[in-house]
């Protein structure tokens, strides 16, 4: 195994991370960016009002995205576990 292929093994994983979070962090940053207006609007400055509706959120988008995200990760295991015959060399 060479320095390359450390790095290229690197990259993927920090890609796949990436796309697997990208989602959920994308749909959570969109609803406490609106909870935050309706906060501003409203003067209300409660703390618990964020967390809910983002924990709301979250599960929903991960019941949504989960079979994706099983298909995206599955592909990469896979990729992982025909690459090691060749990191034995």
């Amino acid at each position: 195994m060479n320095e390359m292929m450390i790095i290229d093994l690197g990259r993927k994983t920090l890609m796949m991370v990436l796309i697997l979070s990208g989602p959920m962090l994308l749909l959570s940053l969109v609803v406490g960016l609106i909870v935050s207006i309706f906060q501003a609007a409203t003067q209300i400055t409660e703390m618990t009002l964020t967390f809910i509706p983002k924990l709301v959120a979250m599960g929903i988008a991960l019941l949504v995205f989960l079979p994706w995200m099983l298909q995206l990760f599955k592909g990469f295991f896979v990729e992982l576990l025909e690459m090691i015959p060749s990191m034995l060399r």
